[in-house]
């Protein structure tokens, strides 16, 4: 059943709609003009019904503005007999039928029926499409994750900028993914530009593209990624740690649509949706200066932040499950499964690194796994630090420092899977300083 948005300015055309569609279960929601059918149009419509002629807004200029707002909601227009010729011209325009008046009630209730249905098989089509661009099904039962898929989903069809913020190991890059698959950009193409990976004095010729001797070593012209993602879609990950120089050049783009590439006095014009991701708080970077205040509410036109996996610890068993049968999958193993106590276990453990900490440590008991049989709890041992990593009370201070020292960066690291950049600024040190300790304490990734 669907709920049906109800548009005419006749009261007694009103009356017969929703007598109708409500007797077959329906749900309506009643306008008396176009302007009043904009003011009640919200997430919950599925059908919009609305007459052709009407004072002020008409039928058309209505179809228009919905599917600026809502695009692919089925609108089915009332016209009067011998309109047949604009009834036609709103079909071309995008409207999912028509109705002649008088219409039989048992004609409107069908015509109804299939646009629910159309509705319902687009939905499930695209919901399909982002699965398969995300890289397979997005998994939570928690409420407030839900909500945010749909929240994603549903500005996906609008084009405006989108800030996403989350923790490291949140998926903030599936969202990005989300977004891109479901928006109207999808058939473009999806760039993504990690501005704490690039040096700050690179990171503008990067982004922006340079022309030939625009700095030493520049022998051709390069595009941008900004050139690169014409088009499409432009995540911007780690916006936080753009320097602010460039920050400012990136404001012009997002307002106007302009680049100048590094040494090149032209500007040239590029079509880009920003969807930009962190696991900053930018309002604060903002008022503290680190940030260009500008351009984060220019980026923020609609902000998600994605709940770390501590708060949504509902979603463990599911996770788990579905991240076991991919790496099942991608091993080529046989009937492997984790036992109840070891599936009890990792639901219990904090995983500070949230869902990449999770997928990795489940990547790693299956490498070590047997191609079939039931994995135990004792698996664990090969996530955690072992037991000779704990200070032994009785030994020099020396030795036990060295001992907490290694289980601190054993955890961090595991936590970043094993990410070096980011373990040591959240250790708060060099890579330099890290990659040396990691010698020192015979550390390597698994």
């Amino acid at each position: 059943m669907a709920t049906v948005l109800l548009v005419d300015d006749d009261p007694g055309v009103l009356f017969t709609l929703q007598e109708v569609l409500e007797s077959k279960g329906h749900t309506t929601i009643s306008a008396r003009s176009g302007e009043g059918a904009l003011d009640r149009l919200d997430d919950a419509i599925e059908v919009v019904i609305s007459d052709l002629a009407m004072p002020g807004m008409d039928g058309l200029a209505l179809l228009a503005a919905i599917h600026e707002r809502a695009p692919g909601l089925p609108f089915i227009l009332l016209t009067a007999r011998g309109s047949e010729r604009t009834a036609v011209a709103a079909i071309k325009a995008g409207a999912h039928d028509y109705l002649a008046k008088p219409f039989a009630n048992d004609e409107i209730a069908i015509v109804v029926a299939r646009a629910a249905e159309t509705r319902e098989l687009r939905e499930t089509t695209k919901a399909l499409r982002v699965e398969r661009a995300a890289g397979g099904a997005i998994v939570g039962r928690d409420p407030r994750f839900r909500a945010l898929i749909d929240e994603a989903t549903r500005v996906a069809t609008r084009h405006v900028t989108v800030l996403i913020r989350g923790e490291t190991g949140t998926g903030k890059e599936l969202f990005a993914t989300l977004i891109h698959a479901a928006s109207s950009r999808a058939k473009g193409p999806l760039v993504r530009f990690n501005c704490a990976a690039i040096a700050p004095e690179l990171a503008e010729a990067e982004l922006f593209g340079h022309a030939r001797g625009a700095f030493t070593g520049a022998a051709t012209a390069r595009r941008g990624y900004l050139q690169e993602a014409h088009g499409g879609t432009l995540v911007l990950d780690e916006i936080g740690e753009l320097p602010l120089s460039v920050q400012a050049k990136l404001l012009r783009v997002v307002q106007q649509g302009e680049v100048q590439p590094v040494g090149q006095s032209r500007v040239e014009k590029v079509d880009v949706r920003f969807v930009a991701c962190t696991h900053r708080d930018l309002l604060a970077s903002a008022k503290a200066g680190a940030f260009r205040e500008d351009l984060y509410y220019r980026l923020a036109v609609v902000e998600l932040v994605i709940p770390p996996l501590r708060e949504r610890r509902a979603d463990l068993p599911v996770l788990i499950d579905e991240l076991c049968r991919r790496w099942v999958r991608r091993f080529g193993l046989g009937e492997v499964r984790l036992g109840d106590a070891l599936v009890r276990a990792l639901g219990e453990r904090p995983w500070p690194g949230n869902v990449r900490e999770l997928e990795n440590a489940i990547a790693r008991i299956l490498a070590l796994a047997p191609d079939d049989g039931e994995i135990g709890v004792d698996a664990l041992c090969r996530l955690s630090p072992t037991s000779s990593d704990a200070p032994d009370p009785e030994a020099p201070l020396r030795e036990q420092v060295g001992a907490f020292e290694r289980g601190i960066l054993v955890r961090t690291l595991e936590a970043t899977g094993w990410n070096q950049s980011e373990a040591a600024r959240r250790l708060g040190i060099t890579r330099v300083t890290l990659i040396d300790k990691m010698k020192r304490h015979s550390l390597k990734r698994p």
